[in-house]
């Protein structure tokens, strides 16, 4: 990408709407606007100004626009930014892009303006990164993750941990150059207490991608048990609407029903699934076998149960293998009795007991899920959303395990620094401190065209 080209984008979703919003960014990106724009000259204008006037072709007037300028560098990319808010016509926002590309801009690729952003120095490359999250966030605690990271907050703390390593390993690099007198300039105490501090951090960071994942994501929460024991009821309970079809007929959901809420911040995607019983019936019989896969793909089973019923050694056996599933899955298991308007005589241990044709022990259920994914506990740490991120801080422990094993046996001071060397390596790949073309082809090719 040549950064000395002017592009442009349509930097609002397409389609007919009130307003459209068209973005260029460049060194010409004010004279090409200013060359077919009828109001103030623009190019004697200040930053952070919003202009009104028309924007033509030749004698024919396109639309009516207001003009905002952004000079460099006071701009999301460094760069002379202008964007036009025109009229939300598509024949409009095409005839004024095709006018702009005509004027010498070109139509920019995906996430190339924030890739600018990022090489300018803007931002980082993973608070690059947390814009996209951010454009995607569907949830309080998803847009909240974003925003932290955009702003900073996980980058700083690998500055700060990067930036302790660079002295040590500064230290051991001017070892190499006394090695024939044999002088010690990095204390070996001070460095591996510094570094188990750190594996102590990378850990944390690295475990928390699995709330960070469900927080961008949403969490898969499948509703299983025998038939007619209350599952769709539970579902309409939980959304607070008729989603549902619910019937005293047994099989009355031969398939998955899935919707989405928002719980404290948190998006939980509800599965309601077909009841789990031997049967003759074709239909029914596929819709048992797709509640299982929808079990193994779910972060949460609940199991619902009647609380009136006795089921014996049947209802254990079934239990026994959702316990198998979720343990080979590290997912969790909800056993919840329904129906307790109509009494709790098999009432087991462990579960909650609800009604959800009533709707009591709703609000119970909903504070055992956001339980189950310690989101109120980790609500004001850094959470890790990318994998990318993770990764590499696995290679970085994994970099100074090898120091710390060296500190330890002990290894000449040329090994210590290869290690160290390439932990500090991988932290900068997320930050962006080291990166190459195919890195950041990879990770701004996923943004939308305009971003």
């Amino acid at each position: 990408m040549k950064q000395n080209e002017t592009i442009v984008a349509l930097a609002t979703p397409t389609g007919s709407g009130a307003i459209g919003v068209i973005r260029l960014s460049g060194d010409d990106a004010i004279n090409i606007c200013n060359d077919v724009f009828r109001g103030k000259d623009l190019t004697k204008q200040a930053t952070h100004t919003i202009h009104f006037g028309t924007i033509v072709d030749g004698e024919n007037i396109i639309d009516e626009v207001l003009v905002s300028l952004f000079v460099a560098p006071r701009s999301y990319t460094k760069e002379n930014v202008v964007e036009i808010s025109c009229h939300g016509s598509s024949y409009i926002i095409d005839k004024l892009i095709r006018l702009f590309v005509k004027k010498g801009a070109r139509l920019a690729k995906p996430g190339e303006f924030t890739m600018r952003a990022f090489l300018n120095g803007q931002l980082d490359l993973s608070q690059a990164e947390a814009v996209a999250d951010l454009i995607a966030s569907s949830s309080e605690a998803s847009h909240k993750v974003a925003m932290q990271q955009m702003r900073g907050g996980f980058s700083n703390e690998l500055k700060q941990l990067r930036t302790e390593l660079i002295h040590f390993a500064s230290l051991v690099e001017l070892e190499l150059d006394f090695s024939e007198e044999d002088v010690e300039f990095a204390n070996r105490d001070q460095m591996k207490n510094l570094i188990e501090k750190i594996v102590v951090v990378l850990k944390k960071l690295i475990q928390s991608f699995e709330l960070g994942n469900v927080i961008k994501k949403g969490v898969p929460v499948v509703i299983a048990g025998k038939p007619n024991v209350g599952k769709s009821t539970l579902l309409n309970a939980l959304l607070n609407e008729e989603r549902a079809i619910v019937s005293d007929i047994a099989g009355t959901t031969r398939d998955t029903i899935e919707d989405e809420i928002t719980i404290q911040g948190i998006q939980f995607r509800f599965i309601d699934t077909a009841g789990i019983r031997d049967t003759e019936d074709v239909i029914e019989a596929k819709g048992v076998e797709r509640t299982f896969e929808k079990i193994n793909q779910s972060a949460i089973i609940i199991y619902l149960y009647d609380a009136n019923e006795t089921y014996g050694e049947e209802l254990n056996t079934i239990i026994s293998e959702l316990e198998a599933i979720t343990a080979k899955n590290n997912s969790h298991l909800v056993l919840v009795a329904n129906k307790n308007d109509k009494g709790n005589t098999a009432l087991l241990p462990q579960s909650l007991s609800i009604s959800a044709l009533q709707g009591k022990g709703i609000k119970e259920l909903e504070e055992k899920l956001l339980d189950l994914i310690h989101y109120n506990e980790s609500a004001n740490e850094t959470i890790l959303t990318n994998i990318r991120h993770v990764e590499a801080l696995q290679k970085t422990s994994e970099a100074l395990e090898r120091v710390l094993y060296g500190i330890d046996n002990p290894v000449t001071s040329d090994f210590l620094a290869m290690d160290i060397k390439q932990a500090l390596h991988y932290l900068g790949e997320i930050t962006g401190a080291i990166s190459t073309d195919d890195l950041l082809e990879n990770i701004f090719s996923k943004f939308c065209i305009g971003k």
